[in-house]
């Protein structure tokens, strides 16, 4: 089969406008319409349940249905480009933030990006935890010049909606309820051992992690995270993020 037949067949797989490409045969005759839609079918349906299976979350919030039809949308234009599937529906979110029928849920965008980033965490490297204890061994003078190692699976998922509250609600991790606090929440996702876990992040905690995955050293993370929350406690966040496993190593 030729590069541009293999391109056609591709295309029609996803795309049910698309007629059956030229030069198909079966054994029951040349025009195998039907059994090729028959493939089409469990192409389409095999990547919407691997989309649901990242995406679980917001399936619920929406319903099997419409998630499933945004999901197909989402198929039938970015179709996968990897046999490995492990990393497909990465820009799903992205997608979903222009998908008109969900405008009316502007924090489902921000759901399916902390549950893509569980993901992440998931099939990330393995790798041990900082002790906390080589903290001590640092000199009180050199501790603002000190820099951290993010984890491999240590991210932060940044919303204006509270999304760890409503990933949680949609997941049974916490009771569905009403959110009387409607306040932007910003979260930790990582994978210290076998388990991954989503932590909830206090003000300027998101700034503080960030500047300190990007290389900042702890004085320089302090200030961006003191510049974005006046009452930013360095003293609990540092304990926080080296409970939850955020980093490997210090140097």
């Amino acid at each position: 089969m030729s590069l541009a037949t293999q391109s056609r067949f591709a295309a029609a797989l996803i795309d049910p406008d698309l007629a059956v490409p030229e030069g198909l045969t079966a054994w029951n005759g040349p025009k195998p319409a039907r059994r090729f839609g028959i493939y089409r079918n469990n192409v389409a349906i095999g990547l919407i349940g691997a989309l649901a299976s990242r995406f679980p979350a917001a399936e619920k919030i929406v319903g099997e249905e419409f998630f499933a039809a945004m999901a197909h949308e989402f198929v039938r234009l970015h179709p996968p480009r990897s046999p490995l599937l492990l990393a497909y529906g990465d820009d799903f979110p992205d997608f979903v933030e222009s998908f008109e029928p969900a405008a009316e849920i502007p924090y489902l965008p921000d759901v399916m990006r902390l549950e893509a980033a569980r993901g992440r965490a998931y099939h990330a490297a393995d790798a041990t935890p900082l002790d906390a204890a080589l903290l001590a061994t640092v000199e009180p003078a050199g501790l603002a010049e000190l820099a951290f190692v993010p984890h491999p699976s240590a991210s932060i998922t940044r919303s204006a909606h509270p999304v760890v509250t409503i990933w949680a609600m949609n997941t049974g991790e916490i009771e569905l309820a009403d959110i009387a606090d409607w306040t932007a929440e910003d979260a930790l996702v990582v994978r210290p051992q076998m388990i991954v876990e989503v932590h909830r992040l206090p003000p300027g905690g998101a700034t503080f992690l960030e500047q300190l995955f990007a290389g900042a050293d702890l004085g320089q993370a302090f200030e961006a995270a003191l510049a974005d929350a006046a009452d930013f406690d360095l003293s609990a966040n540092l304990a926080g993020a080296l409970a939850a496993g955020a980093f490997s190593d210090i140097h």
